[in-house]
C-alpha cells in the first residue's frame, strides 16, 4: 500500500463554491432554543408570559416587561452537567455557564400607566453535549454508501487533470471525496470501484458553544389593564463540534483493521428578529390575565467551516489518510413562533402561570447565496440569496411543528421567601422516519462532512427554585432537569429494488440527552 497523503485542492468543485446552503439536521441544531434565563423564570418552568415582571419574558412575551413598576437589574450564572456522558476530546460533561444579564428602566407616565425600557442578554441555546453511540453493521458500511451513490448514478465521479476524483453534482459530499480518493479502489483498467464491509461502528462527538441573544425592549401599560411590548433581538451563534467515527472491518472471521473519520466543524454568525406581545386583564377587578405573543423568523447570516480527515488503518485502499476542508457562508431563517399564555395571582402568596408556544420547523428556510446586488435607494451592495428548494423540500418532509406546554407556580409562605415549581413538555421536532438526504440536489449536501443523524424525540423539563428578598436585593436559585431520547443512525440506510448484497442497512440505536442545570440570579431594584 502506498504511503501517501492527499489533501483537498483549492479549486475543488469551484463551480459550486458560490452557491452555499446548509443541511436539514445541521439547521435544526441552530433553530432550537433551551429554557434559560433568570432563576425565577427557570424555576417556574418559563410559565410567566402572562404574569410578566421578569426580565426573561423580554424574549417570550415582550409585554411582560410592561408590568414592572420599578427599575431593576439582574445577573445569572451557574452550572450545566450532562447526566449520561463521559468526557471526550477535552470536553467535560460539567461546565460553568454565564446565562443572563440585563436591566429594566421603569418610568411613570400617568397615575396607573408606565413606560419601560429594557435590555437583556441570555444564552438561548447551550450546545454543550457529548454523544456516544455504538452498534453492529452486519456488513453495511459508510464507504459502501459512497460506492452505491456512484453505482446508482446519484453521483458520477471522475478524475480531474491532477488525477483527483471529483464530481460536479451537488450530491458528491466531502466524505465521498475522501472515500473515492483514499479508500475505494480500482484493481483494473475498467474503472470499477470496490467497497469493504464493516462489522461494527463507534461514534463519539463533543459539541460546545452557544447562541447568545441580545434583546432591546420598549413596553408599557394602559391604566394597569392592557400591557404592550416590542423587542428587537440580535442572535450570536458560536458552535464547535468534534467527532470521531470508526468502522471495524472483517476479512472472513479475522479483523481487517478499521477506518476513522475525524471531523471538526465550527458555525458562527449573527441573526436578528422582532417580537411583539400583549397582556390584558379581561375583568378589571380580577388579577387574571391573558397573553399573546408573536416572534418573527430569526434571519441568520452564518459561516461554517470544517476540517475532516480519513485515517485508513486497513490493508485496503490507495492511501493511509486523506483530508478535506471547506469554508462557506449561507443564510438561514427559522420559522415564525406564536404564543398563548394565562396567569393569575391569589392574594400576595400564590402565582400560577401556563403557556403554549408553537413553531413549524418544517418551514426552516435554507438559502443559497447568489452574489452581491446593488441597491439604488441606499447606494450600497447587499448579499442576495435564493431558496434552496431541494433541501427545503427535504426539511419539510423531515421536521414538523413543535408544541411547547409550560406550567409553573410560585408560593410565598412569607413576603421575603418564594418557593417555585415548573414543568415543560416539548413535542418532537423530527418525523420518526426522517433521514439524512443522500440525493438532494443541494449544495448543502456537498458541504456536509458527516453522514450521521439523530431523530430526537420529545423533551421533558422539571424545574424548581427558591427566592429570597432582602429589601432592594434579591437572591434566586433554580434547578432544572431536562430529558430527551433519540434514535441515532451513523448513515442513511440504502435499500436496493430487490433484497440483495447491495442493501446497506443499519439499525438505529438509542441515545439520550439528560441534563442538569443549577442557576443563581442576583438582583437589585432601584
Amino acid at each position: 500500500m502506498n504511503k501517501k497523503r492527499i489533501s483537498v485542492l483549492a479549486t475543488l468543485l469551484a463551480s459550486i463554491l458560490s452557491m452555499v446552503a446548509q443541511e436539514t439536521f445541521e439547521n435544526a441544531r441552530i433553530a432550537t432554543s433551551d429554557l434559560n434565563g433568570t432563576a425565577r423564570y427557570v424555576g417556574m418552568g418559563g410559565a410567566m408570559d402572562a404574569l410578566g415582571a421578569d426580565l426573561s419574558t423580554i424574549s417570550t412575551n415582550p409585554a411582560g416587561i410592561g408590568l414592572f413598576r420599578s427599575s431593576q437589574a439582574k445577573l445569572s450564572f451557574g452550572l450545566v452537567s450532562q447526566d449520561d456522558a463521559k468526557s471526550f476530546a477535552g470536553e467535560d460533561k460539567t461546565k460553568l455557564s454565564f446565562d443572563q444579564v440585563g436591566f429594566v428602566y421603569s418610568s411613570r407616565t400617568g397615575r396607573s400607566s408606565f413606560l419601560n425600557f429594557a435590555f437583556n442578554y441570555h444564552k438561548s441555546t447551550n450546545f454543550s453535549h457529548i454523544l456516544s453511540a455504538a452498534g453492529s453493521l452486519n456488513g453495511a458500511s459508510q464507504n459502501k454508501l459512497s460506492y452505491l451513490k456512484g453505482l446508482n448514478g446519484i453521483i458520477t465521479p471522475g478524475a480531474d487533470k491532477d488525477g483527483v476524483i471529483t464530481a460536479n453534482q451537488n450530491q458528491f459530499t466531502q466524505l465521498d471525496y475522501l472515500y473515492y480518493n483514499a479508500f475505494l479502489y480500482q484493481p483494473d483498467d475498467n474503472g470499477e470501484y470496490y467497497y469493504n464491509d464493516a462489522a461494527a461502528y463507534n461514534m463519539n462527538r463533543a459539541n460546545s458553544g452557544y447562541i447568545g441573544e441580545y434583546n432591546f425592549n420598549i413596553s408599557g401599560n394602559i391604566n394597569d389593564r392592557v400591557y404592550l411590548g416590542l423587542t428587537v433581538g440580535i442572535h450570536d451563534v458560536n458552535y464547535d463540534g468534534y467527532s470521531e467515527y470508526t468502522e471495524a472491518f472483517l476479512d472472513g472471521d479475522k479483523s481487517a483493521g478499521d477506518i476513522t473519520i475525524a471531523d471538526e466543524r465550527r458555525i458562527s454568525g449573527t441573526g436578528f428578529d422582532v417580537k411583539a406581545g400583549v397582556i390584558f386583564r379581561p375583568v378589571e377587578e380580577s388579577p387574571f390575565r391573558i397573553g399573546f405573543s408573536i416572534a418573527s423568523p430569526i434571519w441568520y447570516d452564518l459561516e461554517t467551516e470544517n476540517y475532516t480527515t480519513l485515517y485508513n488503518n486497513t490493508p485496503y485502499g490507495l492511501y493511509d489518510d486523506g483530508n478535506i476542508g471547506e469554508v462557506y457562508e449561507f443564510k438561514l431563517s427559522t420559522p415564525w413562533k406564536f404564543g398563548l399564555s394565562a396567569g393569575t395571582t391569589i392574594g400576595n402568596y400564590l402565582a400560577l402561570g401556563a403557556g403554549y408556544e408553537f413553531a413549524d420547523y418544517g418551514n426552516i428556510d435554507s438559502r443559497i447565496n447568489t452574489g452581491s446586488s446593488y441597491d439604488f435607494l441606499t447606494d450600497s451592495y447587499y448579499e442576495s440569496s435564493s431558496p434552496d428548494r431541494d433541501m427545503n423540500r427535504h426539511t419539510e418532509e423531515s421536521l414538523k411543528g413543535v408544541s411547547t406546554f409550560k406550567v409553573g407556580a410560585e408560593y410565598r409562605p412569607d413576603p421575603s421567601i418564594a418557593i417555585r415549581f415548573g414543568y415543560n413538555y416539548v413535542s418532537p421536532m423530527y418525523d420518526k422516519d426522517a433521514y439524512k438526504s443522500v440525493d438532494a440536489d443541494s449544495p448543502g449536501l456537498y458541504y456536509s462532512s458527516a453522514t450521521d443523524y439523530t431523530n430526537w424525540e420529545s423533551t421533558s423539563r422539571f424545574t424548581c427554585g427558591l427566592g429570597y428578598n432582602a429589601g432592594k436585593m434579591t437572591l434566586d436559585v433554580a434547578y432544572q432537569y431536562s430529558s430527551q431520547n433519540g434514535k441515532f443512525s451513523p448513515f442513511t440506510s440504502y435499500y436496493d429494488s430487490e433484497p440483495s448484497e447491495l442493501d446497506n442497512i443499519v439499525e438505529p440505536v438509542n441515545v439520550s440527552n439528560k441534563r442538569h442545570q443549577l442557576l443563581l440570579t442576583l438582583g437589585y431594584s432601584f
